[in-house]
């Protein structure tokens, strides 16, 4: 344990679907570079594969899962895996308030849907400031 995040990201897989190509590049973007300090991002893969190392990082602090579909299925594993989940993130619902940022494109994402991306990035980091008293400036 390194660094003293606040929170697990946990994306989904999503693999093949624009929507998990959004909520993975939402969680780069929000643990590369809004939060580094605060975030701890986990492999949904890992969570799936059982990975002891990823459950207990999971188990350690709150979670926010960002999920490209109905299924839900990074919040799903983090419950299963022992963990709490603080904020649920569906990129869809976000997706509906910013209709003109509409991610196409798999292993590339098309330039709207970065910035769908960023935009669920950014809410994420401001929801932690809330949580957090908005200790960071």
């Amino acid at each position: 344990m390194s660094h003293h995040s606040s929170v697990v990201v946990i994306p989904c897989s999503g693999i093949g679907k624009p929507f998990g190509t959004v909520s993975r590049e939402a969680a780069y973007e929000l643990c590369e570079n809004l939060r580094p300090a605060d975030t701890d991002l986990v492999a949904l893969s890992k969570l799936v594969l059982g990975e002891q190392d990823a459950q207990a990082r999971v188990r350690s602090k709150p979670a926010v899962t960002i999920d490209g579909c109905k299924l839900m299925c990074a919040s799903k594993l983090v419950k299963l895996s022992g963990g709490s989940v603080a904020q649920e993130v569906q990129v869809l619902d976000v997706f509906r308030r910013y209709k003109h940022l509409k991610p196409e494109g798999i292993a590339e994402l098309n330039e709207p849907g970065k910035e769908l991306a960023r935009v669920i990035a950014a809410e994420i980091a401001e929801a932690l400031n809330d949580t957090q008293g908005g200790t960071h400036a």
